[in-house]
């Protein structure tokens, strides 16, 4: 007797013609991308994931690689590990970083392939935004992935080293003076962690230098830290950091980095060499063929109450690459984790149902940052609390958000390790090494678009 599965897909009398699945590309492996993948229903879609990284990163973590509380692999996640999960078991997941979406062809371009699609997922995320400011995308340390929180950290490091070694006064002061600029949550957090640094670790591991000769600044262009927060919380950090002996200078608006100089518009000036950039976000850049539409400000595609992308037929897009604007989100919702993780579930139930009927409604479970041990601030609705409890709930937040046993128990050990011990042994320069010059085979040539870029 022959098996009923060799007739799939043949038409014949008395068998059904099975129906052929839709190929749905997802861009980015972030919390909205990862999150619409493990809730898509497999049988009915032919799901592939699209990063240029081979992991997944928890960014809210980010600081703590930078300032030497963790080490990058206790935050990161490898994708193809997640596929095997059971709820993302039968998804594809290839490496690329995507330059190219053609609309017309329904297809996108990286540099080694040419992925077709039925319906299309944009969940990129968000990049560093500079304002346009020249050549300081080539001057400054950002912590938006896990290689340049490296960087930062062996920037910071380094520049330790050095001024323990240093016996000219004016290249010492340069060398510890460190400078954040951007006062939202990351740069509060690293600025707090760069505090604790100058307050506990200066004295113990480095005896040549005095903590009072560290000089941690942190400047915000308006008139509040934390200003996406509560009032309260925005006094609270303050109070937190300036007992971390940092210095906060609030309504500075940069304007240059050049030869070593921070230079602002009121006409202040610092002279550093590590200057840590957390001041802006803008959406991942991609060029759109076959299409006028285009991102809007910040470079986030508009979407409808369905997270279609308004203009674009089978294109959706969440998370921070997105903007869903309601009422009370007159400029889109928050670039946070949460609106990612609720678009992605949202958007699986409805591309699993024969049309769009949930419309998406971001329900705001609340806002955190941390300034150290013991200090925190928590925004949940009208309820504010700071201090040590606020402290616990951002760990057992963040600790639970984490992907993987492995990651929760060595980042819980390094946590604990590091609050009783005020030590940490990652406090290590590693500086990435030039590739062996080896043959290499080069990628594939991609394809020429069908029209040339909309300009």
């Amino acid at each position: 007797m022959v098996p009923l599965r060799f007739f799939c897909g043949v038409s014949m009398h008395g068998f059904v013609m099975e129906e052929k699945k839709k190929k749905l590309v997802i861009i980015g492996g972030g919390f909205g991308g990862l999150n619409l993948a493990k809730y898509l229903d497999k049988k009915k879609w032919d799901v592939t994931l699209v990063d240029k990284q081979n992991y997944h990163s928890f960014a809210p973590l980010f600081y703590q690689v930078a300032s030497a509380s963790l080490e990058p692999a206790g935050i990161t996640f490898p994708l193809r590990r997640e596929m095997r999960k059971r709820r993302t078991r039968g998804c594809q997941y290839t490496m690329g970083t995507v330059s190219v979406i053609d609309v017309s062809r329904k297809q996108i371009l990286t540099e080694f392939e040419t992925i077709p699609y039925d319906t299309l997922v944009i969940a990129a995320g968000a990049t560093n935004n500079f304002f346009g400011i020249p050549g300081l995308d080539q001057r400054v340390y950002t912590i938006k992935s896990a290689p340049e929180s490296i960087r930062a950290r062996n920037a910071v490091l380094y520049n330790l080293e050095r001024a323990s070694q240093c016996e000219d006064e004016h290249e010492r002061r340069k060398l510890l003076t460190f400078a954040v600029v951007g006062g939202g949550p990351t740069g509060v957090e690293i600025a707090g962690a760069l505090g604790e640094m100058k307050r506990w670790t200066i004295i113990r591991d480095y005896p040549r230098i005095k903590p009072e000769e560290v000089n941690v600044v942190l400047y915000e262009g308006t008139d509040k830290l934390l200003r996406t927060m509560s009032e309260e919380s925005s006094k609270d950090a303050l109070k937190a950091l300036e007992q971390l002996m940092v210095d906060v200078r609030l309504g500075k608006t940069m304007k240059a980095y050049e030869d070593g100089f921070l230079k602002f518009a009121d006409g202040e000036t610092l002279e550093t060499n590590v200057v840590i950039w957390t001041a802006g976000i803008t959406g991942q850049p991609f060029t759109m063929v076959g299409t006028d539409v285009k991102p809007g400000p910040g470079g986030r595609f508009q979407v409808d109450e369905f997270n279609r992308v308004k203009g674009l037929d089978d294109v959706y897009a969440i998370g921070d690459i997105s903007c869903h604007v309601d009422d009370r989100f007159p400029r889109g919702c928050p670039q946070l984790a949460q609106p990612a993780i609720q678009q992605g579930r949202t958007l699986a139930k409805n591309l699993n149902a024969d049309a769009p009927h949930i419309p998406f409604s971001y329900k705001d479970k609340g806002s955190m940052a941390t300034i150290g041990r013991n200090r925190a601030v928590v925004d949940m609705g009208k309820l504010h609390f700071d201090g040590w409890f606020a402290w616990i709930t951002w760990l057992a937040v963040h600790l639970v958000t984490l992907l993987g046993m492995r990651n929760k128990f060595v980042v819980l050990l390094n946590w604990i390790w590091n609050y009783f011990g005020f030590s940490t042994s990652l406090r290590l320069i590693l500086k990435p090494i030039p590739l062996p010059k080896t043959p290499v085979t080069p990628p594939p040539a991609v394809p020429e678009p069908l029209v040339p870029p909309v300009k």
